[in-house]
């Protein structure tokens, strides 16, 4: 099951501006495509072979527009994603792939949990890489207007890997946003991060395990994934903490959190003076974690705070940390009732993005500032209480 949302992928910073116009009518769209790959070098023949077939694919636009995932809690979405016969087969790969496990952590210094995480939660180890004419996603979302500047690039990657002889336009299927393979990669992340693992000259990421592991490993560490450092601890904090300094835009060291009675729920802590933050998913009443430079760097990957921050505990969970705390939280707001707080938050004067009911980071900061303002434990939680004070 693909869950990534495309518009949160961290592999989708803004790129170049679109070189053609975005909307009219689509074979136009296609002929102007194909005068600007020849513009850019690529071989006429070689461009009339790839665009030839080429349709504007309606289900992709509706695979986009409706994501509703994200909405879940981090408790929902979590036990959505991880079940027993996962971390079991997570584990299972672990060991028959040590060796390629091995030559990540020591080449890009990433280690085997988070790749294994990504690689269950993308594809569930290549089970599940998607239906959607790779070609023909990225030239749909490439003629529509919301985000011509990020897929446009991306179909002419695929039109280099064509030549490369390691795309077919009319057989690669992948997500609907146009990733391929294992670990669901973009047609330029392929071209620039893609690793030939298994040593037989070609980067297939739908076929070698392999291929598919260095390649999310050299991704991961040209994102700025730090060797050696941890992402995630599970961590009890003391009754009369200080909510309002938790969040991801709160850091400090771990030996001054130590200090504020931060203990890890089982082991020890790492280096004193590594930097950090409390995480609070779902409040003062849910699961807590401390988490490093490490974890901020997964927002390169998925820019969704519930999915980066179940992948990075399941890691943890693949390399031997215990079940979370789930705790007491209290319940969620609906859908309609975040969109309603949204609008509250905006008249308030706070800049919470798109109105979609997501408890994104910019919802959480300004829910804290409005629960310091009214004097309600400040953990970034939204409450019912908060949404009738507000």
């Amino acid at each position: 099951m693909r869950l990534l949302a495309f518009a949160m992928l961290g592999a989708l910073a803004a790129g170049p501006v679109a070189a053609v116009p975005c909307g009219g009518g689509f074979p136009a769209f296609i002929a102007a495509m194909k005068s600007e790959a020849i513009t850019e070098g690529h071989s006429p023949a070689k461009v009339d072979a790839f665009f030839a077939g080429a349709v504007n694919d309606e289900s992709v636009l509706r695979a986009d527009l409706a994501q509703g995932v994200f909405r879940k809690t981090f408790e929902e979405f979590s036990h959505s994603l991880i079940s027993r016969g996962r971390l079991e087969r997570a584990r299972a790969n672990a060991q028959r792939y040590a060796s390629v496990f091995e030559r990540a952590r020591k080449t890009y210094g990433v280690p085997p949990g988070i790749l294994l995480s990504f690689w269950a939660f993308e594809t569930d180890f290549g089970a599940v890489q998607g239906n959607f004419n790779t070609r023909n996603a990225l030239v749909t979302l490439a003629h529509d207007c919301r985000r011509p500047e990020i897929f446009q690039p991306q179909v002419m990657a695929a039109l280099s890997l064509y030549e490369k002889g390691e795309f077919d336009p009319a057989t690669t299927k992948g997500a609907w946003a146009g990733e391929i393979g294992m670990v669901q990669m973009l047609p330029k992340d392929i071209l620039e991060r893609g690793v030939d693992g298994d040593g037989d000259g070609r980067v297939t990421l739908k076929t070698s395990a392999p291929d598919a592991i260095l390649s999310a490993a050299h991704m991961l560490s040209m994102f700025g994934w730090h060797a050696g450092q941890p992402w995630l601890t599970e961590v009890r904090l003391p009754a009369s903490f200080d909510w309002a300094k938790t969040g991801l835009d709160h850091q400090m060291t771990v030996a001054e959190w130590d200090a504020m009675g931060v203990k890890p729920r089982v082991g020890g802590l790492p280096a004193g003076s590594l930097s950090a933050s409390v995480l609070l998913p779902q409040g003062r009443k849910g699961p807590a974690f401390l988490v490093y430079p490490n974890y901020m760097v997964l927002f390169d990957w998925n820019k969704s705070f519930i999915y980066v921050t179940t992948a990075a505990y399941f890691a943890t969970e693949i390399e031997g940390a215990p079940e979370y705390d789930a705790g007491h939280p209290d319940p969620a707001l609906s859908a309609d009732e975040m969109i309603a707080l949204q609008k509250k938050l905006m008249r308030h004067g706070h800049d919470v993005g798109k109105l979609d009911g997501i408890l994104g980071a910019a919802t959480r900061a300004a829910v804290q500032q409005e629960q310091v303002r009214l004097g309600l434990p400040a953990d970034g939680w939204p409450t019912q209480e908060l949404l009738g004070r507000l």
